[in-house]
């Protein structure tokens, strides 16, 4: 089955990365065949330019990278976000992607103020990392924030089966090799818990 997994992260040996690296592998275990889309090394831009925001009125077609970030959306059955929190909420790249691909037409229609989502049927899992605790987001408000703006105003809007948002917080170097292995494990964890049915591990 389709798995798709977009990671914005601009170090390649950061936590993030590598979280999503283990993630992936487990998936693969899991026979779900889990396509890549590592923002930063893509090179994607997220810059919405006037021409996108208004398609018919300019005469253009969709850039071919948003074509085929849109049909790498529209063939899987999953999809699995992965980023830091930064200033309690995605990195710039991930948040142009949104902007870019999530666009009125293919992830959503909107009137009146309703909006309606056209990827019903796909399932989605949030990982995020912080370097505050868990606690100290839901105490300051922040957690309840990233809710409403990011899992319901983003993804479920868009139609999407949330799953699971698991955030790693408390991520501050330097990561010992134990703590590493450890939250590894938790990301694998998170594609057993919804994943595991999809075939027998290799």
């Amino acid at each position: 089955m389709g798995h798709l997994i977009i990671v914005a992260h601009p170090l390649i040996d950061s936590v993030t990365m590598k979280l999503a690296r283990a993630y992936a592998l487990e998936l693969k275990h899991l026979r779900r065949h889990p396509e890549i889309h590592d923002l930063y090394r893509m090179g994607f831009n997220p810059v919405l330019t006037a021409e996108e925001l208004e398609p018919l009125r300019n005469s253009r077609e969709p850039s071919s990278e948003i074509v085929q970030a849109q049909a790498a959306v529209a063939s899987a059955d999953a999809l699995t976000v992965i980023y830091p929190l930064w200033w309690a909420t995605m990195p710039g790249i991930l948040k142009g992607y949104i902007d870019r691909v999530f666009a009125r037409g293919f992830a959503y229609e909107g009137s009146e103020g309703e909006t309606r989502g056209l990827l019903s049927g796909k399932q989605c899992v949030l990982i995020t990392l912080s370097g505050s605790p868990m606690a100290m987001l839901r105490e300051t408000g922040d957690w309840g924030a990233i809710d409403q703006l990011q899992d319901s105003h983003i993804f479920r809007s868009c139609g999407f089966e949330l799953l699971e948002h698991l955030h790693v917080g408390s991520v501050e170097p330097p990561i010992t090799p134990v703590t590493l292995a450890a939250l590894e494990e938790r990301v694998r964890a998170c594609a057993r818990r919804h994943f595991h049915g999809s075939g027998k591990p290799l």
